[in-house]
């Protein structure tokens, strides 16, 4: 049986759990023995063995290796057989600027304002003043949003980030491209519209160097997050990937000039999300994610994970 997407009791268990060993000192004491044996038990155990066991957990379904059809299916046989080293850079943050700035030009590209391994230096003197974003570039744990230094504490925050350094992404996803970035933190300008709030995230799905559908995110950072997704024309497309349908969006000003973007920085690889962001017909790169959700989020509706399977063609890639 194909297995529904919406299982917010387990999402919700699993943040929890997860902020409790990021930001607190106990959490973190008594959980941390148990995640590095977790993590060695990950180490020894063969990535085919975790992805398909992974797979059947958050599909519902046995991943089919030999002969992938469906689009969550295609994306994790390229996680175990194509595995450019190029894409060690291009998943890290902050090296994937220099990419960037030689496909499409710097003016894509969000400010950096800092950039540092050490976690000390993440003190309010060298950093600007607000709006901006700290994260880490080797993993996907979402940011520490500043509009106010004043109201941050930054002590806790190096905690954080120190913790974050420490953390290897890759043995937590088996998305091997993360496996050998140097981690550092980073701090960008934060995006807003004039309102203050957060633009929405609009996710080029490309596959072989063509976009074949275009994802929106809407209130990433709220309760409830929700998503459409849309043909290169802007037409809504009756599928939902792990989330309910958003608001309508209308479509941008500068489609085209995106779309041009994100096939440009997708056009050596078979499958890869292109993020970027709108802001006063601005168009800014947000990073390039090889493996959405690891390959491990369901349709609400099965024949839509098979009709983008049939649209991603790796037949090339399996000779």
């Amino acid at each position: 049986m194909y297995q529904n997407p919406k299982n917010k009791a387990s999402f919700k268990l699993r943040k929890f759990i997860s902020n409790i060993y990021r930001d607190s000192d106990i959490g973190y004491s008594i959980l941390r023995p148990f995640y590095k044996i977790y993590e060695l038990g990950l180490r020894i155990t063969p990535d085919q063995f975790i992805i398909k066991r992974s797979f059947k957990k958050h599909m519902g379904y046995d991943l089919n290796l030999d002969n992938p059809r469906t689009l969550n299916e295609k994306i994790n046989w390229l996680k175990l057989h194509n595995r450019k080293p190029i894409q060690t850079i291009l998943a890290d943050k902050y090296k994937v600027r220099d990419y960037v700035k030689n496909k499409v030009g710097d003016k894509y590209l969000i400010p950096l304002l800092f950039e540092s391994k050490n976690e000390k230096d993440l003190t309010p003197d060298n950093l600007p003043e607000p709006n901006f974003i700290i994260k880490a570039n080797h993993n996907s744990s979402g940011g520490l949003i500043v509009r106010d230094k004043n109201k941050v504490d930054w002590k806790k925050a190096q905690k954080r980030f120190k913790r974050l350094l420490n953390e290897n992404h890759y043995y937590s996803t088996t998305e091997w491209q993360y496996k050998n970035i140097e981690p550092r933190i980073i701090a960008e300008q934060l995006l807003t519209y004039e309102d203050g709030s957060i633009p929405e995230d609009i996710k080029f799905h490309c596959f072989n160097g063509k976009v074949a559908f275009i994802m929106v995110d809407f209130d990433r950072f709220g309760e409830l997050r929700t998503r459409n997704l849309y043909d290169s024309e802007w037409n809504l497309i009756p599928c939902n990937w792990g989330r309910p349908y958003g608001r309508d969006m209308e479509k941008p000003s500068n489609l085209d000039e995106m779309i041009a973007v994100a096939e440009k920085l997708a056009e050596d690889f078979a499958y890869v999300r292109v993020d970027l962001y709108l802001v006063k017909s601005q168009i800014f790169f947000g990073e390039l994610t090889f493996y959405h959700a690891s390959g491990f989020q369901a349709f609400y509706q099965k024949e839509c994970d098979e009709k983008f399977g049939d649209m991603l063609d790796i037949s090339a890639l399996k000779k």
